[in-house]
């Protein structure tokens, strides 16, 4: 089971290496990591199971996190509306890929944070609002889907892991709250 103290933290030299893709099929191993890696996301949404587990609550996992430089990332964003399941995602992609993205670009108000840094970073991260993204699943099946606002929010995050890109690699140092006019900024 994976816990906090699985995940290296910034300044670790995995965070910045570009991740290698993995075999399609994915082998067992790396089909083990992706039920974990999702299991740990949804184990760090339940009170019980955070507290119980000392986990700090979380939305994305990518491999190189855990010190594995694999391109593989879990995502988990439970639907906020029963009458739209689809309007969250629970996945493991393997060798995830934006295949086209919005010139709409958007931002979480209130930043983004990271199970990999343990600190505040104030500032705005400005993504694509809305991106397809190609992958493979477990069984080594190609997919590919839309996902805008907030799910593509996530995902470009945890894509950027594994290209070795951290989220405020994309604040504005000299003006971290600063936007541009026509960016969306998702509460």
């Amino acid at each position: 089971m994976i816990t906090m103290d699985d995940i290296i933290r910034e300044g670790h030299p995995t965070l910045r290496a570009v991740a290698k893709e993995v075999p399609i099929p994915p082998v067992a191993e790396d089909v083990e990591l992706g039920k974990e890696m999702l299991q740990f996301l949804k184990n760090s949404q339940d009170p019980e199971k955070a507290e119980e587990l000392h986990l700090r609550g979380g939305v994305g996992l990518a491999a190189p996190q855990l010190d594995i430089s694999k391109r593989i990332i879990a995502v988990h964003v439970p639907s906020i509306d029963p009458e739209k399941p689809e309007s969250g995602i629970s996945t493991v992609m393997y060798n995830p890929k934006i295949l086209s993205h919005s010139v709409q670009e958007a931002c979480l108000g209130e930043g983004e944070g990271c199970l990999s840094v343990d600190r505040e970073v104030p500032g705005y991260v400005v993504r694509a609002a809305r991106i397809t993204v190609s992958y493979f699943d477990a069984e080594g099946e190609k997919h590919k889907i839309r996902l805008k606002n907030y799910n593509a929010i996530v995902v470009q995050h945890e894509i950027d892991h594994i290209n070795g890109i951290m989220f405020y690699d994309h604040i504005d140092e000299k003006n971290p709250l600063k936007l541009k006019d026509g960016v969306l900024v998702i509460d």
